[in-house]
């Protein structure tokens, strides 16, 4: 805290509360381009909106649950920089006139806990936020708790069961009170943003695509890790930053974001890895987090691999989803595909789903058998 404090951490935000005009800071948002950066990728901006629509009182929730297999980038920069995290949480919740900040943290990173505590801690002790302002709440290991209102179910100590919409969380969140949900790299952008305009963002351009993408690398590249590039890079620019393909493998596919994306084959190596580039391929960026598989790897069992961690995190609140992954699963081992009756299934899931968890399981499945059809 004194070394950010030291460098000029918090003044943008002490400016804001002694008078600061909310509008301005969410035209700057939406100026910069920044959306959702935990998947969704929802106009951040326009979100302050929706929930400064509705009476107060107003609550903000922090999705810290990065439980997509693959994604680390939120713990990257809790790590190194919490306190933009947190300078942005509390830019957000002025914005809102939130009345108490939820941070919904991932239990399996129990170094950023402990940073979080202790630097929460400092935050009250200068006098920055009232203590019991900012409340730090552990996950408990499901993954299904990364959808937002499984999330506020979890953190109102009920079962993380995602909800019907509408009504949306920006109406009834929180102990059925107006939420903002926002991702902890979203609000570290946040900060930036008010802390150097919005030209931090919307003045990388590439491929005609705006902005810069933290990619969390992992899989057969030398230097695994989150990589920071412009939002156009396409896969050849990631594993390139990453240091290229490790000693002795061959680019053979790639997953763009998470098993939630499925997997598309090498040839496909000039898509911008960004919002909106890759669903017209049947796939999408989500979290960005970028695995990599070589010559020596199955997509098969890549996919099989992917289908059996929904299988295992469904929460098994509707049958599309709950039944739905297991008998992927069981059609999966089988030594060649039923590929009309995979398709069929997939098309119920994809349809019937209450959340994002059944609506994308599929995925995986069906671009395999576009893909990778000779390994099925």
């Amino acid at each position: 805290f004194d070394a950010y404090a030291a460098a000029g951490g918090y003044a943008v935000l002490k400016g804001l509360r002694a008078g600061g005009d909310w509008e301005a800071v969410q035209d700057s948002v939406l100026a910069a381009g920044l959306r959702g950066l935990g998947g969704a990728g929802f106009p951040s901006g326009r979100k302050w909106g929706f929930v400064r629509a509705n009476p107060g009182p107003r609550y903000l929730a922090v999705n810290g649950d990065e439980g997509e297999p693959g994604t680390f980038k939120d713990r990257y920069y809790l790590e190194r920089v919490p306190h933009l995290f947190l300078e942005g949480m509390l830019i957000a919740a002025w914005a809102v006139e939130a009345e108490t900040c939820y941070i919904y943290m991932r239990d399996e990173y129990p170094a950023v806990l402990e940073i979080l505590r202790r630097e929460i801690a400092a935050l009250e002790a200068a006098g920055i936020v009232a203590k019991g302002y900012i409340d730090l709440r552990r996950g408990a290991g499901a993954y299904i708790c990364g959808e937002e209102s499984a999330m506020i179910e979890s953190i109102e100590g009920k079962r993380g069961l995602p909800r019907h919409r509408p009504p949306f969380v920006a109406q009834v969140g929180l102990f059925g009170r107006p939420t903002l949900v926002h991702n902890i790299e979203t609000l570290h952008w946040v900060a930036r943003v008010c802390r150097e305009g919005p030209e931090v963002l919307n003045s990388v351009e590439k491929n005609g695509r705006k902005g810069l993408r933290s990619y969390s690398v992992s899989g057969r590249v030398a230097r695994p890790g989150v990589h920071l590039l412009p939002a156009g890079s396409t896969i050849r620019d990631v594993i390139a930053a990453a240091g290229g393909m490790a000693a002795g493998h061959v680019f053979k596919a790639y997953q763009p974001g998470g098993p939630s994306s499925g997997l598309l084959p090498a040839s496909m190596d000039d898509i911008p890895l960004d919002f909106d580039t890759l669903q017209p391929h049947g796939s999408f960026i989500g979290s960005a987090a970028v695995v990599v598989l070589s010559q020596q790897d199955s997509a098969r069992d890549a996919a099989l691999n992917m289908l059996r961690f929904f299988e295992d995190e469904s929460c098994g609140q509707c049958t599309p989803c709950r039944a739905g992954c297991e008998k992927a699963v069981k059609l999966m081992q089988a030594e060649h595909w039923d590929q009309p009756l995979l398709e069929e299934l997939c098309q119920v899931m994809a349809d019937a789903s209450i959340c994002g968890l059944g609506q994308a399981a599929p995925n995986p499945i069906r671009l395999t058998m576009k893909h990778f059809a000779e390994e099925i």
